[in-house]
Protein backbone atom coordinates (compact mmCIF):
# COMPACT_ATOMS: atom_id res chain seq x y z
CA UNK A 1 0.00 0.00 0.00
CA UNK A 2 1.36 3.43 -0.95
CA UNK A 3 1.76 5.98 1.84
CA UNK A 4 -0.56 9.00 1.77
CA UNK A 5 1.03 12.20 0.46
CA UNK A 6 2.25 14.58 3.16
CA UNK A 7 0.14 17.75 3.44
CA UNK A 8 1.73 21.15 2.79
CA UNK A 9 0.71 22.17 6.29
CA UNK A 10 2.68 19.29 7.76
CA UNK A 11 5.67 19.90 5.50
CA UNK A 12 5.87 23.49 6.74
CA UNK A 13 5.46 22.66 10.43
CA UNK A 14 8.16 24.26 12.58
CA UNK A 15 9.65 26.29 9.73
CA UNK A 16 12.14 28.92 11.00
CA UNK A 17 11.68 27.57 14.52
CA UNK A 18 14.85 25.49 14.62
CA UNK A 19 18.48 25.87 13.67
CA UNK A 20 21.64 27.64 14.75
CA UNK A 21 23.42 30.95 14.22
CA UNK A 22 24.42 29.81 10.74
CA UNK A 23 21.21 28.31 9.31
CA UNK A 24 17.51 27.90 10.05
CA UNK A 25 16.77 24.19 9.58
CA UNK A 26 14.70 21.43 11.13
CA UNK A 27 17.40 18.84 11.51
CA UNK A 28 20.81 18.14 12.93
CA UNK A 29 23.61 16.20 11.30
CA UNK A 30 25.69 13.34 12.64
CA UNK A 31 29.32 14.01 11.76
CA UNK A 32 30.79 10.75 10.41
CA UNK A 33 34.33 11.85 11.31
CA UNK A 34 33.70 11.95 15.07
CA UNK A 35 30.16 10.51 15.36
CA UNK A 36 28.98 13.65 17.19
CA UNK A 37 25.73 15.54 16.50
CA UNK A 38 25.74 19.19 15.38
CA UNK A 39 23.20 21.53 13.81
CA UNK A 40 25.47 22.22 10.82
CA UNK A 41 29.01 21.67 9.61
CA UNK A 42 30.06 25.16 10.71
CA UNK A 43 28.99 24.35 14.27
CA UNK A 44 31.06 21.15 14.00
CA UNK A 45 34.12 22.93 12.62
CA UNK A 46 34.00 25.67 15.27
CA UNK A 47 33.83 23.06 18.04
CA UNK A 48 36.48 20.80 16.49
CA UNK A 49 38.91 23.67 15.97
CA UNK A 50 38.71 24.57 19.67
CA UNK A 51 39.92 21.16 20.86
CA UNK A 52 42.98 21.42 23.09
CA UNK A 53 44.85 18.67 21.28
CA UNK A 54 45.85 20.15 17.93
CA UNK A 55 45.99 16.67 16.38
CA UNK A 56 42.29 16.16 17.17
CA UNK A 57 41.21 19.25 15.25
CA UNK A 58 39.51 18.56 11.94
CA UNK A 59 36.85 19.80 9.53
CA UNK A 60 33.74 18.05 8.28
CA UNK A 61 33.39 17.22 4.60
CA UNK A 62 29.76 18.14 3.88
CA UNK A 63 29.37 15.38 1.29
CA UNK A 64 30.30 12.67 3.82
CA UNK A 65 27.21 13.20 5.99
CA UNK A 66 24.98 10.12 5.89
CA UNK A 67 22.64 10.52 8.89
CA UNK A 68 20.44 13.40 10.11
CA UNK A 69 18.25 13.83 13.17
CA UNK A 70 14.85 15.50 12.78
CA UNK A 71 14.66 18.48 15.16
CA UNK A 72 10.86 18.14 15.42
CA UNK A 73 10.53 14.45 16.38
CA UNK A 74 14.18 13.58 17.19
CA UNK A 75 14.26 10.66 14.74
CA UNK A 76 17.65 9.71 13.28
CA UNK A 77 17.48 8.66 9.64
CA UNK A 78 19.39 8.67 6.32
CA UNK A 79 19.77 12.07 4.64
CA UNK A 80 16.54 13.20 2.93
CA UNK A 81 14.49 16.38 2.70
CA UNK A 82 11.32 15.07 4.38
CA UNK A 83 11.40 13.33 7.78
CA UNK A 84 10.40 9.68 7.43
CA UNK A 85 8.68 9.74 10.83
CA UNK A 86 6.79 13.03 11.26
CA UNK A 87 6.67 14.23 7.64
CA UNK A 88 8.12 17.73 8.04
CA UNK A 89 10.45 19.37 5.56
CA UNK A 90 13.79 19.39 7.35
CA UNK A 91 14.79 22.23 5.02
CA UNK A 92 12.80 24.25 2.48
CA UNK A 93 15.97 24.17 0.38
CA UNK A 94 17.68 20.81 0.21
CA UNK A 95 20.74 19.70 -1.76
CA UNK A 96 21.28 15.96 -1.90
CA UNK A 97 24.89 16.42 -3.07
CA UNK A 98 25.99 18.80 -0.31
CA UNK A 99 23.65 17.29 2.31
CA UNK A 100 22.56 20.87 2.89
CA UNK A 101 19.30 22.06 4.50
CA UNK A 102 18.08 25.66 4.85
CA UNK A 103 14.67 27.11 5.72
CA UNK A 104 15.67 30.68 4.81
CA UNK A 105 15.04 31.68 1.18
CA UNK A 106 18.34 32.99 -0.19
CA UNK A 107 18.12 31.99 -3.85
CA UNK A 108 20.24 28.92 -3.16
CA UNK A 109 21.56 26.85 -6.05
CA UNK A 110 24.12 24.10 -6.48
CA UNK A 111 27.09 24.84 -8.76
CA UNK A 112 28.49 21.62 -10.21
CA UNK A 113 31.81 23.28 -11.07
CA UNK A 114 32.28 24.75 -7.59
CA UNK A 115 30.99 21.51 -6.11
CA UNK A 116 29.00 23.37 -3.43
CA UNK A 117 25.80 25.38 -3.02
CA UNK A 118 25.78 29.14 -3.55
CA UNK A 119 23.22 31.83 -2.69
CA UNK A 120 21.86 34.80 -4.63
CA UNK A 121 20.08 33.11 -7.54
CA UNK A 122 21.67 31.08 -10.33
CA UNK A 123 20.63 33.70 -12.92
CA UNK A 124 22.76 36.32 -11.14
CA UNK A 125 26.02 34.37 -11.22
CA UNK A 126 28.42 32.72 -13.65
CA UNK A 127 31.27 30.32 -12.97
CA UNK A 128 34.73 31.61 -13.88
CA UNK A 129 36.82 28.53 -14.61
CA UNK A 130 40.19 30.25 -14.18
CA UNK A 131 39.28 31.96 -10.91
CA UNK A 132 37.63 28.72 -9.82
CA UNK A 133 34.45 30.18 -8.38
CA UNK A 134 31.05 31.74 -9.08
CA UNK A 135 31.09 35.51 -9.60
CA UNK A 136 28.27 38.03 -10.03
CA UNK A 137 27.25 38.54 -13.67
CA UNK A 138 28.37 42.18 -13.35
CA UNK A 139 31.94 40.80 -13.39
CA UNK A 140 31.46 38.81 -16.60
CA UNK A 141 34.18 40.07 -19.01
CA UNK A 142 34.80 42.77 -16.38
CA UNK A 143 37.38 41.33 -14.01
CA UNK A 144 41.04 40.33 -14.07
CA UNK A 145 41.32 36.56 -13.77
CA UNK A 146 43.69 35.18 -11.14
CA UNK A 147 43.96 31.40 -11.08
CA UNK A 148 42.00 29.94 -8.15
CA UNK A 149 41.71 33.41 -6.61
CA UNK A 150 38.88 32.30 -4.31
CA UNK A 151 40.63 29.19 -3.06
CA UNK A 152 42.74 30.92 -0.45
CA UNK A 153 42.30 32.77 2.82
CA UNK A 154 41.16 36.37 3.19
CA UNK A 155 44.39 38.43 3.51
CA UNK A 156 42.86 40.43 6.38
CA UNK A 157 41.01 37.96 8.64
CA UNK A 158 42.53 34.73 7.22
CA UNK A 159 39.19 32.92 6.89
CA UNK A 160 39.01 30.57 3.89
CA UNK A 161 37.10 32.40 1.16
CA UNK A 162 35.80 29.68 -1.15
CA UNK A 163 32.97 28.49 1.09
CA UNK A 164 32.77 31.43 3.48
CA UNK A 165 29.31 32.59 4.55
CA UNK A 166 30.42 36.22 4.22
CA UNK A 167 30.20 38.36 1.07
CA UNK A 168 33.38 38.45 -1.00
CA UNK A 169 34.81 41.34 -3.03
CA UNK A 170 36.91 40.96 -6.19
CA UNK A 171 39.45 43.78 -6.41
CA UNK A 172 40.75 45.48 -9.57
CA UNK A 173 43.89 43.34 -9.45
CA UNK A 174 41.80 40.14 -9.42
CA UNK A 175 42.58 39.15 -5.85
CA UNK A 176 39.71 38.56 -3.44
CA UNK A 177 38.84 39.28 0.18
CA UNK A 178 35.78 39.61 2.40
CA UNK A 179 33.62 42.62 1.59
CA UNK A 180 33.56 43.78 5.21
CA UNK A 181 37.36 43.48 5.42
CA UNK A 182 37.68 45.45 2.17
CA UNK A 183 35.55 48.35 3.42
CA UNK A 184 37.30 48.35 6.80
CA UNK A 185 40.62 48.61 4.96
CA UNK A 186 39.34 51.54 2.87
CA UNK A 187 38.06 53.22 6.04
CA UNK A 188 41.60 53.02 7.45
CA UNK A 189 43.02 54.71 4.32
CA UNK A 190 44.65 51.55 2.98
CA UNK A 191 44.20 51.69 -0.79
CA UNK A 192 46.44 48.88 -2.04
CA UNK A 193 45.92 45.13 -2.29
CA UNK A 194 47.49 43.32 0.69
CA UNK A 195 48.67 40.58 -1.68
CA UNK A 196 50.17 42.39 -4.69
CA UNK A 197 50.24 46.05 -3.47
CA UNK A 198 48.41 47.33 -6.56
CA UNK A 199 45.89 50.15 -6.11
CA UNK A 200 42.40 48.84 -5.43
CA UNK A 201 40.63 52.11 -6.32
CA UNK A 202 41.21 54.80 -8.96
CA UNK A 203 43.99 56.93 -7.45
CA UNK A 204 44.51 59.26 -10.47
CA UNK A 205 42.81 62.24 -8.78
CA UNK A 206 44.90 61.69 -5.65
CA UNK A 207 48.17 61.60 -7.61
CA UNK A 208 47.14 64.71 -9.55
CA UNK A 209 46.38 66.57 -6.33
CA UNK A 210 49.75 65.56 -4.86
CA UNK A 211 51.55 66.70 -8.04
CA UNK A 212 49.76 70.06 -7.85
CA UNK A 213 50.70 70.47 -4.19
CA UNK A 214 54.35 69.70 -4.96
CA UNK A 215 54.34 72.12 -7.89
CA UNK A 216 52.85 74.86 -5.71
CA UNK A 217 55.35 74.29 -2.89
CA UNK A 218 58.36 76.64 -2.91
CA UNK A 219 61.73 74.92 -3.13
CA UNK A 220 63.78 75.37 0.08
CA UNK A 221 66.49 78.03 -0.24
CA UNK A 222 69.32 75.49 0.12
CA UNK A 223 68.17 73.63 -3.00
CA UNK A 224 66.62 76.42 -5.05
CA UNK A 225 69.62 77.03 -7.32
CA UNK A 226 70.96 73.50 -7.54
CA UNK A 227 70.80 71.63 -10.81
CA UNK A 228 71.23 67.93 -11.52
CA UNK A 229 72.48 66.71 -14.88
CA UNK A 230 71.26 63.34 -16.06
CA UNK A 231 73.94 61.71 -18.21
CA UNK A 232 73.71 58.47 -20.12
CA UNK A 233 76.80 56.30 -19.94
CA UNK A 234 77.48 54.26 -23.06
CA UNK A 235 79.78 51.26 -22.73
CA UNK A 236 81.26 50.16 -26.06
CA UNK A 237 80.70 46.51 -26.87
Amino acid sequence: MESAPVSNERLGFGKMGYGCQHYRRRCQIRAPCCNEIFTCRHCHNEAANMLKNFCDRHELNRCDVKQVICAVCDTEQPVAQVCTNCGVNMGEYFCEICKFFDDTAKGQFHCDECGICRVGGRENYFHCKKCGSCYATSLLDNHLCVENSMRHHCPICYEYLFDSLKETTVMKCGHTMHGECYYEMIKRDKFCCPICSKSIIDMSKTWKRIDEEIEATAMPEDYRHRKVSACLLFIPS
